[in-house]
């Protein structure tokens, strides 16, 4: 009897004890050997926290994708665009072609939700002829319904890295692309252009890098040969403006000027045909709130919402949390990889009006 009791204690230990003092041991981890991914910073202070479900005003989203894989995906993101307070999105499919078709196809049912843009076409860019055979293409994308152009994109390896072609570069000042920005202009098409990513991914990954937690993973090494580093690369996006003064250009993320923000409020300063949308750098602009404050007042003219990080609502209410509330150092993994803590910039509701649906509507209503 005793022996069968000692055997259930034994049992009893190794069931329940063991498996608590091993998820304490991991609890209480070394400090000293914690990795960088795997930080994951609490705030612990007793501050208001602001639940926004809905923007104060209607929102144009001007700055997402083809995220939708099935027809119920396009569904469900109607009924979160509904809840959240987002009157219409503008997907950037960056396509042309079968594929471009197929996303207007996809998104038929709601077009009085969502705008196609497409992108321009590559194909053959090192040859000679080509500006007049992809205008072509831009010009069948328009007839189709295509809204705007975007996203292009240009890292430092070349616009739309040049075709795949790395040994044969083109970046958004190559005269070869005049042709397509002319007739942007002449079909009252805006560009959705991005130029650089944020600085962190040029700096050194090094324990000076405050960015590194996300620069690692999307670093950017131009020491490379054909490679545009960040200053020549927010060049070209100059050049291209200065360059079209008819056409609109909407620089996303800033720019990536978010450590420089004074340089893009230069270049809007000079350049009435260029707009900045804030999408997918919340991050990087809600550690300097005071700043973006007086930067958003400023432009409150030039800038749009715009997201790039899916469709799900508690993704779109981040965003109205940083851009309604005075909130203060809190954590959102959700649309974050920083250990960056963010805080609220409490915009005032002129300035959101603008920025949700206002700058947008103006923009759109050119294009139609």
């Amino acid at each position: 009897m005793k022996t069968k009791k000692a055997l259930l204690k034994k049992l009893f230990f190794t069931l329940l004890v063991l498996p608590m003092a091993f998820n304490f041991s991991v609890l209480a981890q070394d400090v000293n050997q914690l990795l960088l991914k795997d930080y994951h910073p609490v705030s612990i202070y007793k501050i208001p926290v602001t639940h926004v479900d809905k923007a104060i005003y209607p929102v144009i989203d001007i700055h997402s994708h083809d995220y939708a894989k099935t027809d119920e995906d396009v569904t469900q993101w109607v009924k979160n665009m509904d809840a959240c307070g987002i009157q219409k999105t503008i997907i950037l499919s960056g396509n042309t072609g079968d594929k471009f078709d197929a996303t207007i196809k996809k998104y038929a049912r709601f077009s009085d939700r969502f705008d196609i843009w497409c992108g321009f076409d590559y194909t053959g860019f090192d040859k000679p002829g080509y500006g007049s055979v992809a205008v072509k293409e831009l010009e069948r994308c328009f007839k189709m319904g295509a809204k705007g152009v975007g996203e292009l994109s240009d890292k430092g390896f070349g616009a739309g890295y040049s075709a795949l072609q790395p040994d044969k570069v083109m970046h958004f000042d190559d005269p070869r692309m005049s042709p397509l920005f002319k007739k942007c202009a002449e079909l009252h098409l805006p560009i959705n252009i991005h130029v650089a990513d944020p600085i962190w991914m040029y700096e050194k990954m090094d324990a000076n890098n405050d960015g590194l937690m996300n620069a690692e993973t999307w670093k950017i090494d131009s020491s490379k040969p054909g490679i545009y580093g960040f200053d020549a690369l927010i060049q070209t996006l100059e050049n291209v403006v200065k360059n079209n003064p008819k056409t609109t250009f909407i620089a996303c993320h800033f720019a990536n000027l978010n450590h420089d923000i004074r340089k893009l409020g230069e270049m809007l300063d000079k350049y009435s045909n260029l707009y900045a949308d804030i999408s997918a750098r919340y991050a990087e602009s809600a550690t300097i709130p005071r700043t973006m404050d007086a930067f958003y007042e400023k432009y409150q003219d030039r800038l749009l919402y715009g997201t790039d990080m899916g469709y799900d609502s508690p993704m779109y209410r981040i965003t109205f949390r940083i851009l309604e509330t005075n909130d203060e150092h809190f954590y959102e993994a959700g649309i974050s990889t920083y250990h960056w803590a963010m805080n609220g910039f409490g915009l005032r509701k002129e300035v959101l009006q603008k920025l949700y649906n206002g700058n947008a509507a103006g923009i759109l209503k050119k294009s139609l």
